[in-house]
């Protein structure tokens, strides 16, 4: 009796087409280069590829679909289909669908068995769904975003992450995830703010670079996306044009992808919906051919979004688009270097053996772009491992290695470390375990996921929302009340809110944005946040924001948490509330983890990683705008609560500075800094320097610091950022101890693109860089005066000779005079506490309520102790004589 495989074979057999299965060609191919695992990976592309046909390269560079074959409500099986599609489209195909795990686990061997078995060749297939928050199949672990990612300033939290996710995918027969991003949240009206790791290059970068080395150490291929320059559009729209030039490009979108594509090795990238400059990239030859292949020398493959290409002709209007021009599309985006068609569009590619045919498309751009697939699939080893393993031990259908005790632990540390302590006026918090608590908003009893979760999953019984998670930490008596809904203006419910924070000792009210499922994000359902849900402005919504007013005027301490996507501009909260958390889109186990930050059970030690605006009107609020530009004019204005008006120029009526900016967060700990030194004296462009700092905790609470390290150019020779981040590191400091930290700074990073747009270190006047241990603990009240230039802590030369050491009280390192083109080398810890940079960790004099106007500082710049080290010199020889400036 013959068994149920090859039973199943026979069937394919019959039904498979005899142009995707050449009997003789499978014979000769037995013993080929290509299917020797031991061969050079080079030789095995070679080989393969000279075997292939024109319509099986083509095959290769149109994405599949697994409802092709599988019907995914009742899980019948189609061999017709299955057959068609690997004929048609067989290099990759998608199975992020709302079912069993036991059904994509079936399918997916189903498909890769027939391709291996059934094929002429053979070549087994990437088999692909989205993974930003986790694996996109029902059941999977669910992390949070990566926007909070982002604030635990822990790549190595996100490596664990990503090793977890690759398990999971594994487990399934997946080997590619659609992420991650290394896009960076510079438009905050952009819907998609939560997907990203923040606005900083130099962060975004590490983040992806750890997400991509976690799960292809897994054996799973990451998708960096989206390639290049897509999260700033027009207007915030989603998909809209991205105005920006060369050096823009190279110096702020460029970085993070090359760090995530090149040094940890990506093998594969997804390209971006937008324009930029003019330029669709999904056509654009300069950025996907000259800089990714020639320049950075990536050998792998690009893949277009789906529906993508169709919008060169259908949004760009650069082709016909009722029908389709498939052939100009393809022709634009093929041999421009986009390599591979996603599906949700007309599937233009399937034009390439026609127009090879008709000598309008080079044979040898259709062999790079296969090869390029195929490199990857080899340095995998898919081919010798195509399968995915026995689906056992599960129940439900679900595979014992998704969603373990050890995943579902991560996901409660990486949210709990993600977590952003904004305000916590009087130390109200920790609270104590045995309070009444009164726990109110519409968020309160809501599992608020972000986009790109899977279909209905926020319903998932084990995950936990915040008043589950405050029930399970308090010994206490905790009462809710909803108050409103998130998208209505109805106050009804106020009364009950309030009794409830009346009876209490404190309450705690989470209000914020909410997107939706990646199903529902697609149904016309309200959101706030999630793709294609932009806004135009970044309040609270609806009757939320008057419902923490009405809860604050109770008298009782109000602890307000932000639960979102995206900054929440609303500045007298931070004022008013007894404290303000920031929460950015959590995961399954985000109640948990919030309460294990309210009761003190987890110190908070989450920095952003975006800054905060005091309002949309002052977008964009990134701290590292360029030279001339945002500035530090004092002549700012303001609207109090009581209406009055203080008329400035620069806003007339409120500030360019942000709220909160980027890199701040507070702790329940304190940190001191000293014996602040750098390796060498001397650097090159070709050095690494090691910056070395003690951190002591003198608190009685044990507590992480992110220290972090600003390089700023100080005398350019072209308009450059007024600083930027290049490293950082995230440390344990004991309660009473002193920790020493170092952390390596690559000079190579530094440069910039000169007149020329050349990579240089060095202008005609000599380049002259700083670099600076950072500390941002508190939120940026007032402008600093322009007469008093910032220099960040540590400042490096590649001309260095000398370090010359020093401390003093508020000391700060001067700008030398230009015309003597000296450069300075200063490490210090000081005490700007108004502009947000770096200062000690305590509280500002807080005399008026948030009725009466805005918090008083004590002194513009605050008090504490510095430290600082400084080395100028002049024209390459030391002059001792100006070796520490110091401020009144």
């Amino acid at each position: 009796m013959p068994s149920p495989m090859r039973a199943l074979l026979s069937i394919l057999l019959v039904v498979t087409p005899a142009s995707s299965y050449d009997l003789v060609r499978r014979q000769n191919a037995a013993n080929a280069t290509y299917k020797n695992p031991s061969a050079p990976v080079e030789d095995r592309v070679a080989d393969l590829l000279s075997r292939m046909t024109i319509e099986e390269k083509t095959a290769q560079l149109i994405q599949g679909d697994f409802s092709s074959w599988v019907n995914t409500t009742t899980n019948v099986f189609n061999a017709s289909g299955l057959a068609w599609n690997m004929e048609n489209r067989a290099g990759q195909f998608y199975v992020g669908y709302p079912i069993d795990q036991s059904w994509i686990s079936e399918g997916v061997r189903k498909a890769q068995e027939y391709l291996v078995q059934n094929t002429t060749l053979g070549i087994p297939a990437f088999v692909q769904t989205e993974g930003i928050h986790g694996l996109l199949v029902g059941n999977a672990t669910i992390f949070n975003s990566p926007i909070a990612h982002a604030c635990s300033w822990d790549p190595e939290l996100i490596e664990e992450m990503a090793d977890i996710i690759a398990k999971e995918s594994r487990a399934l027969g997946v080997n590619q995830l659609f992420a991650p991003l290394a896009d960076l949240a510079r438009e905050l009206r952009f819907g998609r703010v939560e997907e990203t790791f923040g606005e900083d290059p130099h962060l975004v970068g590490e983040m992806a670079y750890s997400y991509v080395k976690g799960v292809q150490n897994g054996k799973v291929s990451a998708t960096v996306k989206h390639f290049a320059g897509f999260s700033a559009p027009e207007q915030g729209l989603n998909t809209g044009p991205v105005h920006g030039g060369e050096r823009e490009l190279r110096t702020t979108w460029l970085p993070p992808f090359k760090r995530a594509i090149i040094d940890a090795g990506a093998y594969s990238i997804m390209s971006s919906y937008n324009s930029y400059d003019g330029i669709p990239t999904i056509a654009d030859y300069h950025l996907m051919t000259e800089i990714l292949r020639e320049e950075w020398g990536y050998q792998y493959w690009l893949t277009s979004d789906a529906g993508a290409t169709d919008r060169l002709c259908c949004s760009f209007n650069m082709c016909a688009c009722k029908p389709i021009d498939m052939e100009a599309v393809t022709m634009y985006a093929l041999p421009a270097g986009n390599d591979v068609e996603m599906g949700g569009g007309s599937y233009n590619f399937a034009k390439i053996p026609k127009l090879v045919e008709e000598g309008k498309l080079a044979i040898e751009v259709v062999d790079t772009a296969v090869e390029r697939q195929l490199r990857a699939k080899f340095e995998m080893g898919l081919f010798e491992n195509p399968y995915p393993p026995v689906l056992t031990n599960g129940t439900n259908g679900t595979s014992s290695q998704i969603h373990t005790q050890e995943a579902v632990a991560l996901a409660r540390k990486l949210d709990a470390e993600s977590i952003v302590l904004l305000e916590n006026h009087d130390n109200v918090l920790p609270l104590k375990k045995d309070a009444s608590i009164a726990v109110i908003g519409p968020m309160a009893d809501f599992v608020n996921f972000g986009d790109y979760v899977v279909y209905r999953s926020q319903y998932n019984p084990t995950n936990v929302n915040p008043l589950q998670g405050i029930r399970n930490a308090t010994s206490g008596k905790v009462t809710y009340a909803q108050g409103c809904e998130r998208w209505s203006t109805d106050e009804s419910g106020f009364p009950e809110a309030v009794a409830a924070a009346e009876g209490a000792d404190v309450a705690v009210v989470v209000v914020g944005t909410w997107s939706r499922d990646q199903q529902e994000l697609w149904q016309g359902l309200n959101a706030t946040t999630g793709e294609h849900v932009d806004v135009s402005d970044l309040k609270l919504v609806g009757a939320m924001g008057p419902l923490v007013e009405a809860i604050i005027d109770t008298g009782k301490p109000t602890i307000v948490v932000f639960q979102s996507g995206k900054p929440v501009t609303e500045p007298w909260i931070s004022d008013s509330a007894a404290a303000l958390i920031q929460q950015f889109y959590p995961g399954e186990q985000g109640g948990n983890a919030l309460a294990d930050v309210l009761f003190g059970d987890v110190n908070p030690s989450g920095k952003l990683s975006v800054s905060v605006p005091y309002d949309v009107g002052a977008l964009p609020v990134f701290y590292d705008y360029l030279n001339s530009g945002r500035g530090t004019d004092p002549d700012i204005g303001a609207v109090f609560p009581n209406g009055t008006l203080k008329f400035g120029h620069r806003y007339v009526l409120d500030s360019p500075q942000p709220l909160y900016e980027f890199g701040y967060g507070l702790s329940y700990s304190n940190f001191t800094y000293s014996n602040v030194t750098v390796s060498q004296s001397t650097v090159s462009p070709s050095d690494t320097v090691t910056a070395s700092v003690s951190i002591t905790n003198p608190s009685s609470v044990d507590g992480k610091e992110v220290v972090q390290f600003y390089v700023q150019d100080v005398i350019a020779s072209v308009v450059v950022p007024n600083i930027q981040l290049k490293g950082f590191r995230k440390v344990l400091v004991k309660a009473g101890e002193t920790v020493d930290v170092d952390v390596e700074l690559k000079v190579q990073d530094w440069g910039l693109w000169d007149l020329r747009m050349k990579l240089q270190f060095s202008g005609p006047q000599g380049e002259c860089y700083g670099v600076g241990i950072v500390r941002t603990s508190r939120r940026r009240e007032k402008p600093m005066p322009r007469d008093r230039p910032l220099y960040s802590p540590v400042l490096i030369t590649s001309q260095c000779p000398l370090v010359y050491a020093t401390q003093s009280f508020e000391g700060f390192c001067m700008k030398p005079p230009l015309r003597k083109r000296r450069y300075v080398v200063c490490i210090e810890h000081g005490t700007i506490g108004n502009f947000g940079l770096f200062s000690t960790n305590k509280r500002p004099q807080k005399s008026l309520k948030k009725k009466e106007g805005r918090p008083v500082w004590p002194h513009p710049f605050g008090h504490g102790q510095g430290l600082s080290m400084c080395v100028p010199w002049v024209s390459g020889h030391v002059n001792t004589e100006e070796s520490v400036s110091k401020l009144p």
